[in-house]
């Protein structure tokens, strides 16, 4: 006997072998097994039913995971359902048809949180075409020749690997990337058209000048020259570019006429510097005595005069090699400022003007602070602290100028 909570306890076999199944409206024939026993025919036609229930589980399984879209699971659900019915199997058919029927709100919820999804990566799409849109519309008025063509490109094959929205949006949306990206190529095209110009005129001017420095390099007019190789590189950078590989062949070749030049000025002047090496000794020396008489500088009158006779000295001594002509200078210019400085501060101390001034502002101070010394010991005398809390922090203010003030009058008496 088979448990009666199974399915076979839903079917039974006849004598000659033919298998029934009961079901709500009665017993139906499911089939018949010949030459074998009650027991093996039945469970035949329950192997049947197990097989049907594990498809109704399974379909219950995927709708519950999502797996399964709602639009292929409502076709499963009728495909299993008219299996179910008509089903040439042994078992609790009525369950499994409940159990189809109760999938139906699921199959409901499941539709909806599909829509629900697909409206928000519509959304999201859209977000993210029009954020393209944007970039590219962006880069289409920008000059970005070389970065936008890789941009666009990258743009391109994002825009295709999006799903479609709404036709109406979507063609709109795509027609103004498209637009962008005509917009943009157009305009490159234009801008190379016209920087090839450009990088025509510019290497005509370069040749030229290449030819004027030709008849330059091997000039011994050093000075002029070297002006004239100035003003050529002016030229050269106002030229602008040529095509870079051009460019680069024809800036060699300057280079090396400057060069050539500049190599031969070099050589010529280390040797005229060899020249000027004893004057050097003889002003570092004259140099070295002025700042050990000169400095500190206490009398700017005598300071005065006995720079003006050093330098006159200084003068008659003649060139020095280049290298040694800027620390000179350095050394120079700062005996120079320390005598000129003296003097200012000497002419600052004396001035009249200024001492009048210095004067004037310690009475103006002074007489403050007797004013708010009243004021204190009025609010004193009537009690108010905050008053004379007041006035108090007032004195402290006006003691610091008058001190300030002080110092400064004072700078007149020595």
């Amino acid at each position: 006997m088979t448990d009666a909570q199974g399915p076979a306890s839903f079917g039974r076999v006849d004598s000659d072998g033919t298998v029934y199944v009961t079901t709500a409206e009665g017993e139906r024939a499911v089939g018949q097994v010949p030459d074998v026993s009650a027991d093996e025919a039945l469970s035949f036609f329950v192997r049947r039913y197990e097989a049907l229930e594990l498809e109704v589980t399974l379909l219950e399984q995927r709708l519950s995971s999502g797996l399964v879209s709602p639009e292929d699971a409502r076709k499963a659900i009728a495909s299993v359902n008219r299996s179910v019915k008509d089903a040439h199997a042994v078992g609790d058919l009525a369950a499994l048809a409940s159990r189809l029927d109760a999938l139906a709100p699921k199959l409901t919820e499941a539709t909806e949180a599909r829509r629900a999804e697909r409206a928000r990566q519509n959304e999201a799409t859209r977000a993210a075409k029009e954020t393209m849109v944007g970039e590219a519309e962006k880069l289409a008025e920008g000059n970005d020749w070389r970065g936008g063509v890789n941009r666009f490109r990258a743009l391109l094959e994002e825009w295709k690997a999006l799903p479609r929205i709404d036709r109406a949006t979507d063609d709109a949306l795509w027609h103004r990337f498209s637009s962008a990206r005509t917009t943009y190529t157009r305009r490159r095209k234009a801008q190379f058209a016209e920087q090839s110009v450009k990088w025509d005129a510019a290497r005509a001017t370069k040749e030229k000048i290449i030819a004027e420095a030709r008849e330059l390099a091997d000039s011994t007019d050093w000075g002029p020259t070297a002006g004239a190789f100035r003003d050529l590189m002016s030229r050269w950078r106002a030229a602008g570019s040529a095509q870079r590989d051009a460019d680069e062949k024809l800036w060699t070749e300057f280079r090396g006429l400057q060069d050539q030049f500049f190599n031969a000025r070099t050589q010529a002047q280390s040797v005229q510097d060899a020249e000027f090496v004893g004057n050097l000794g003889a002003k570092e020396e004259l140099l070295a005595k002025a700042e050990a008489d000169i400095l500190p500088v206490s009398d700017p009158g005598e300071a005065r005069t006995a720079y003006r006779q050093f330098l006159q000295e200084y003068n008659e001594l003649g060139k020095v090699p280049r290298d040694a002509m800027r620390p000179l200078d350095n050394r120079l210019r700062k005996l120079e400022t320390a005598v000129k400085d003296a003097e200012a501060a000497e002419w600052k101390r004396t001035d009249p003007e200024a001492r009048q001034r210095a004067e004037e502002t310690v009475a103006m101070l002074s007489a403050e602070i007797d004013k708010l010394q009243e004021k204190i010991a009025k609010a004193q005398s009537r009690g108010d602290a905050s008053a004379v809390k007041k006035a108090e922090d007032s004195v402290a203010a006006y003691t610091t100028w008058l001190d300030q003030a002080r110092a400064t009058l004072a700078d007149f008496t020595r």
